[in-house]
């Protein structure tokens, strides 16, 4: 094929992909791209940081690739060939120095980061924190308010700028809980509480997931998180508790059976235990009650 035909081929096929690209996400909005709290905008944040400093590498690269691959074309007679050009000591210095430098950034921003985004550090706020314990099962999300002795599968609702403390375990294959427009997913494991601190910025309705494949019913298993007034919240509370619906331990366990695509479900009171007889199942050898008291005290 003709050359010249071949590089408008080329041109074309890359308008082509770009333009596709283009149409497809078109009206579409990324959720870890759209934050609605102080850790989900930090953590955007960190995406662009580290977005913008790998096209210092990555622009030049390919720069490089297309000037070097056009220069040394076989039509061009008049490029030096220089097979043994392999000790410049400026070219040595730059491909050692400026990774070098972008690896000590990366280092300094990821200590940071990783101390600043801890899931377990507690939010600063004038506000109390809100603590809604969260059990994954198969294949639905089930959430315990000690606080307001209520409980909800498959729905979270709290105030806006107010702190949430989630702990979260698993009575099923380990999963991962995940609000994209609050902050990042972090781990549902049985026989361990994990906790994530966020908090929402403004009232909204956000999708809640499952970040990690758990078998079947995967696909099937999101939930709904919802930020609303104070006074929202509140009123949402007594109507939950105005549900006939008890989780008492013989409804727990029949909720915990698998199932798919589950709809939203309200309980107006629970077992004072149950998040820890959750966690006990899997550690009969420890005294998890005393485990878990010591870990609300820090």
């Amino acid at each position: 094929m003709n050359k010249k035909y071949a590089l408008i081929l080329g041109l074309i096929g890359v308008t082509v992909f770009i333009a596709a690209i283009f149409f497809i996400t078109r009206g579409h909005t990324f959720a870890v791209l759209d934050p609605a709290g102080q850790i989900a905008d930090k953590q955007r944040n960190l995406i662009y940081f580290a977005l913008l400093l790998s096209l210092v590498v990555v622009i030049p690269v390919y720069v490089m690739l297309i000037g070097f691959a056009w220069k040394y074309r076989e039509s061009n007679k008049s490029a030096k060939y220089t097979p043994d050009w392999d000790s410049n000591k400026v070219a040595e210095t730059v491909w050692w120095i400026v990774p070098t430098i972008l690896i000590v950034i990366l280092s300094v921003v990821t200590w940071n980061s990783s101390h600043d985004l801890d899931p377990f550090k507690p939010l600063a706020s004038d506000k109390k924190p809100i603590t809604i314990q969260v059990v994954a099962l198969q294949w639905k999300w089930l959430f315990i308010y000690p606080e307001q002795n209520i409980a909800t599968v498959n729905m979270v609702k709290f105030p806006e700028k107010t702190p949430v403390k989630f702990e979260i375990t698993a009575d099923a294959p380990m999963n991962s809980f995940w609000i994209p427009q609050l902050g990042g997913q972090i781990y549902a494991m049985s026989g361990m509480s994990t906790h994530l601190n966020l908090e929402a910025a403004k009232i909204g309705t956000y999708r809640g997931s499952s970040a990690n494949l758990s078998g079947r019913g995967f696909a099937g298993m999101n939930f709904t998180a919802q930020s609303t007034t104070e006074t929202g919240f509140k009123d949402w509370v007594n109507g939950v508790k105005q549900s006939p619906n008890y989780l008492s331990p013989a409804m727990y366990d029949k909720i915990a059976l698998p199932s798919e695509n589950n709809s939203p479900s309200y309980y107006s009171g629970q077992s004072p235990r149950l998040y820890s007889e959750v966690i006990e199942k899997y550690m009969p050898a420890h005294d998890i009650a005393t485990e878990y008291a010591q870990e609300k005290s820090l």
